[in-house]
Parts: C-alpha cells; structure tokens; sequence
C-alpha cells in the first residue's frame, strides 16, 4: 500500500461510516456557522413558536414521523459520533478544515451570484477565494476575516437564486438522516452538488495512475471530513433549538422558513 492510498484511508479514519452520507443531515437554517469564528450563532429568535410563517405542509403527518427518526439518528448516533470526533481533533484544526472546505466550495457561491445579476458580489467572491487560498494556505487560514469588504460576504445557493426569480418554496419534506427542505430548496441543493467540487464524484489528481484506483477512498474521506467540520456546533444548536421550542417539529420547519427567506431577500 502505497504512501497515497495510507493517506487516503487516514483521512476516512477522522470519520465514521455514519458520517458517510450525513453532509445535510440538520435542517438548513441550522447548519449556518459564523464565518469569523466557526461557532453556531444564536438564532433561537428565528425558531420561536411565537413568530407565524405560512408553510406548505401537506405531508405533514409524514414527516413528523421522520422528523422524530433523525431525532433519535442525531441525538443518539450521530451526536456521540461527533463527540469522539472532538476529542481527536482539536476545535483549531476543526476550524481550520472547515475553512478549507468551504473555501472549496467558492464555485457554488460564485455560479449562483452571476445567476443572480450580482456581479460586484461575484467579483468579491472571487477576491475572497483568491485571498484565502493564496494568503491561508489553500483556505485552511480564513485571511478574508481581515479584509472589510469580504469579511462577512452574504452565501448564495441555487435555492435563493430560483426564489430571486419568483420560485415559490412548494411543499416541505423531510428526508431521512438529510432533515426538511421546502421542495424549492431541495432542488436547489442537488443542483449546487453537481457544482461544488466536494460533491464531485469522482477526484481526478494530475495523471497518476494511483488516482483512479483511489477514487471511492478520496471521496469518501472528503465526505467524511466535510461533515465532520461542521457538525459539532450544528448538532450543538439543533439540540438547543429544539430544547427551546414547544413544538420542535413546528418551530424547526417555520425557522427554517423564515431564515431562508431572509437569505434570498438579502
């Protein structure tokens, strides 16, 4: 076993097999981190029972009871996963991965900014991957952080970009292991998947001729790694959330509404 395919198989270490397929398993307005400290924001407002938001719910007897499988999936399996995870990797180096991995995915941001008429915010994009990657080490360093105009530049995914053209949110689902997504969304991100290189299929590295007989091994340990950044402040505020809310069912899926409402208006 060459020194590649060690390398490969140390990554998918870091990770679980459960982790494997787990890169969305929390609602998407419970996945945000802020940008500067890698840390869950507070954003028990946007999950109160207090505040009404029409949703399309037609399944809804459906999906509260998937909606309280990936509970147990979260609580259960997945939260004392990311624990072990913790006590491996230290929160810097956490965060350091992260940075990368979502450096990686500029491509998404970008695509969805031109889609969306936002050329001045595509050009910043670009100036923020570009210092990243060449001034933090590949984006392992968040040097942005330091540069007002593209500290806290605003996300864009194809889910706000279709509903900057009026596309309506249509119904909720909630998927297994995945968590709610209005049908707007969900397409949305299947769509910013085959764009973002950690969704990729297959990795292609040069023309070694180890690359194709690594293919399942890289994937799988981008995967694993890419969820694994993200999921100990996620699985800290889905659990505060939904601690917080009367209904967690109906707290989580109107939050989740009213935050990505927000993010297209923005």
């Amino acid at each position: 076993m060459n020194y590649h395919r060690l390398l490969a198989l140390a990554s998918l270490a870091l990770g679980v097999a459960l982790a494997q397929n787990a890169r969305a398993q929390i609602p998407s307005s419970a996945r945000v981190i802020d940008e500067r400290t890698g840390a869950a924001p507070d954003l028990t407002d946007d999950y109160g029972d207090y505040a009404s938001v029409s949703v399309s719910d037609p399944l809804e007897g459906f999906n509260r009871v998937i909606f309280k499988f990936n509970d147990v999936a979260y609580t259960r399996v997945l939260r004392p996963t990311v624990k072990s995870y913790e006590r491996v990797i230290s929160p810097p180096v956490n965060q350091a991965i992260g940075n990368f991995y979502d450096n990686l995915r500029y491509p998404v941001r970008l695509v969805n900014c031109v889609l969306q008429g936002k050329f001045t915010r595509a050009g910043l994009e670009t100036k923020k991957f570009a210092v990243n990657t060449l001034g933090g080490l590949g984006g392992f360093i968040r040097q942005s952080d330091t540069i007002p105009d593209i500290a806290k530049l605003p996300r864009e995914d194809l889910g706000q970009t279709l509903g900057f053209y009026g596309v309506p949110h249509g119904p909720y689902l909630i998927i297994p292991i995945f968590g709610g997504f209005s049908l707007r969304d969900l397409g949305g991100r299947l769509g910013d998947t085959v764009v973002s290189p950690t969704g990729w299929e297959y990795i292609r590295i040069g023309n070694h001729k180890w690359a194709g007989e690594l293919e399942w091994e890289w994937q799988t340990a981008i995967t694993v790694t890419d969820t694994l950044s993200t999921m100990p402040a996620v699985l800290d505020l889905y659990i505060q959330m939904k601690n917080a809310a009367i209904d967690p069912y109906v707290s989580l899926r109107d939050g989740n509404r009213r935050y990505r409402d927000a993010e297209t208006a923005r």
